[in-house]
């Protein structure tokens, strides 16, 4: 009987080690397994984030807020003509738009004027290589409130005068005689504007800076409501917002080189007779980045109907030829 009984012990025995082995092959296999399936995301995820520009579908544009309702117009074209495309337009403001451009962040950037030298050295300094288009002509324009009927026309000198950094003008009766004693109050692009750039690049100089009770916004439609929303509110910005707005706001006529008050609209400001507030607009194309089908179908786009479009938001269009010429260029650098 006690011979029977160590038999089944050992018999037992047996059968907990057998089975205690098969259970240690299933989790070793489960775990490869799990490994394995962790190895495959992990190698999905990395070519996901290591996919170049030239795969992506998405075209991301960024910079000025001047030249967004243009991009803007041609974005939605182009995109109810080709349903699956992407197309991102932000409005940083022309030195935004360069940071994000040089950052590697975007495709194309938007500019209300031409690059600068730091901008260009940081491009050059992360190996991009780019190209300038001129899309369209805009003119600077100067608004007051619609209900102000004593500013009638204003002279670069007294737009330094009001706007300048030391300057002491705080109604308009300091700006000429005649004028009300009312307080103004000023709404300016801000630094990172391309439009900030160029008004005080015309009416300070190089040396000059801004009033520091200016109220600054990046975004064009913030100062439109400034204005509009005070009648002895100033501001300036691309001519396609005051046109938007014409109904609430006056565009005051400039003093030009050959001292003629000319008002800014399309004939004065493709004749450059709306100087020195008539301008190019402008978008830069990463010549990398056309490698991208999306990216250079868009800038083909953009191209062959930027003219169109400038029209449509109030902006002038530049000579066919001009654009055709681009076209060309693009072609070149895309090596179409």
């Amino acid at each position: 009987m006690k011979s029977k009984l160590l038999l089944l012990l050992a018999a037992m025995s047996l059968l907990l080690v057998v089975l205690a082995a098969c259970n240690n092959t299933e989790n070793s296999e489960e775990g490869g397994d799990e490994e394995a399936s962790s190895n495959t995301e992990q190698n999905t995820s990395e070519e996901g984030n290591s996919a170049s520009e030239s795969e992506t579908t998405e075209v991301v544009v960024d910079g000025s807020s001047t030249v967004f309702p243009i991009m803007e117009a041609i974005a939605e074209e182009y995109q109810k003509e080709n349903p699956d495309a992407r197309v991102n337009i932000g409005t940083s403001g022309s030195g935004g738009g360069f940071e994000k451009f040089a950052a590697g962040e975007t495709h194309i950037s938007n500019a209300s004027r031409p690059i600068k030298d730091e901008e260009k050295a940081a491009l050059e300094e992360a190996g991009i290589d780019y190209t300038e288009f001129e899309v369209a002509l805009d003119g600077l324009t100067i608004v007051v409130n619609k209900e102000n009927d004593w500013v009638d026309q204003l002279t670069v000198e007294e737009l330094n005068k009001l706007w300048s950094a030391d300057s002491d003008v705080t109604t308009w009766a300091d700006v000429r005689e005649g004028w009300p004693e009312e307080e103004i109050q000023f709404y300016s692009p801000g630094a990172d504007s391309g439009t900030f750039d160029y008004f005080s690049e015309v009416v300070f100089g190089e040396e000059g800076g801004i009033r520091q009770d200016a109220s600054l916004s990046e975004d064009d439609n913030v100062l439109v409501q400034g204005v509009t929303g005070s009648k002895n509110g100033i501001s300036y910005f691309g001519y396609a917002y005051y046109a938007e707005n014409k109904d609430q706001l006056k565009a005051v006529p400039i003093v030009n080189d050959s001292g003629k008050a000319v008002t800014p609209n399309q004939e004065t400001v493709q004749s450059g007779e709306y100087n020195p507030f008539a301008r190019p607009l402008f978008i830069y194309v990463k010549h990398s980045t056309l490698e991208n089908e999306s990216v250079y179908n868009f800038a083909k786009y953009a191209l062959e109907n930027a003219g169109a479009m400038a029209k449509s938001v109030g902006y002038v269009a530049k000579p066919e030829s001009a654009y055709e010429e681009a076209l060309n260029k693009l072609d070149e650098i895309a090596g179409k």
